[in-house]
Formats: structure tokens, sequence, C-alpha cells
């Protein structure tokens, strides 16, 4: 599919474009401006107000553990862990818990956008040079924006 092509598609179309490929369900948010997607099997649940402890000599990314219903998670600020600025959290700003592998984490984002059915055989890899750490794909949602996929399984690997 030409990347002309792609330009014309609309989120709608995603979903319902051709049925031998399966779609998969994505949760969107952004961060930094961009618009990320987490397969919808890794999201536990989204928590906007839970309280952080601070944990000394870890990396800046990680902002700390919460003691969700009596499990131990650790927190990571997305925006952080991809090396963009830090900024101040907002009333949109939560934590979305995932369960990796048996691993649970929580990852800090800017806002949560939707939940959308994706045709993955519209998922294209990421050009090599414009390549981040935690993203494995991206598509074209129409509007002439595009939507990363974060690498969880790299994500889970290296915090």
């Amino acid at each position: 599919m030409s990347a002309d092509t792609m330009e014309n598609i609309t989120a709608n179309e995603i979903a319902e474009e051709g049925s031998a490929v399966p779609t998969e369900r994505f949760l969107t948010f952004t961060s930094d401006g961009l618009s990320i997607g987490i397969s919808t099997n890794y999201v536990i649940e989204i928590i906007t107000d839970h309280s952080i402890t601070m944990l000394p000599l870890v990396p800046d990314y990680v902002k700390g553990v919460i003691n969700l219903r009596g499990q131990i998670i650790p927190i990571i600020d997305i925006r952080l862990r991809m090396g963009k600025p830090s900024i101040e959290y907002t009333g949109t700003t939560c934590i979305i818990v995932l369960d990796i592998n048996a691993t649970q984490i929580g990852i800090i984002v800017d806002a949560v956008q939707q939940v959308m059915d994706i045709n993955q055989s519209l998922i294209s890899p990421v050009p090599v040079e414009n390549q981040l750490e935690l993203i494995n794909g991206m598509v074209s949602s129409g509007d002439r924006s595009v939507i990363l996929f974060l690498d969880c399984e790299k994500l889970v690997q290296t915090y």
C-alpha cells in the first residue's frame, strides 16, 4: 500500500478494511505530542489519581512504585523513558497499568485518547533513520497524523 493511499484512510477504515487480516484493539494515548498505541491485551486499568512512593537510586524515568490492591507496581514516566523533557503533571495525566508477560508495570502518560480497532496489515515498521527505541510500528490515522506503537516487550526488558 502506498503512502498516498495510507494518508486517505480514516480511523474507521482502519478497522473495517479487509476481514482476512485480524484487527487488534489498541488504547491510544499522547506523550510529548505523539499519539502512541498499546495493545489492550496488555492493559489492566487506567488510574487517574494515585500516590507514588519515590525510590532512591533509580533512573529518573522510574518515578517510584504504587501499591495497587496489595500489588507493588513500578511506575515509569514514558515521556522521560523516551528521552523527552519532563513536564508538570496535569488533570489529564494518568497511569496505565500493564501486564506484560506476567510483569506488572505502570506508565505515566500525558493523556489517554481512545480505544481503536486497527487492522494489523496496515501497521508499518518505523523507518530506520527515525526509529525510537520503544516504538515498533506505526500507522496513518487518516487525518495526517500517525499513531506509533509501543514495544511492550522491550519496555519491560529495559526498565
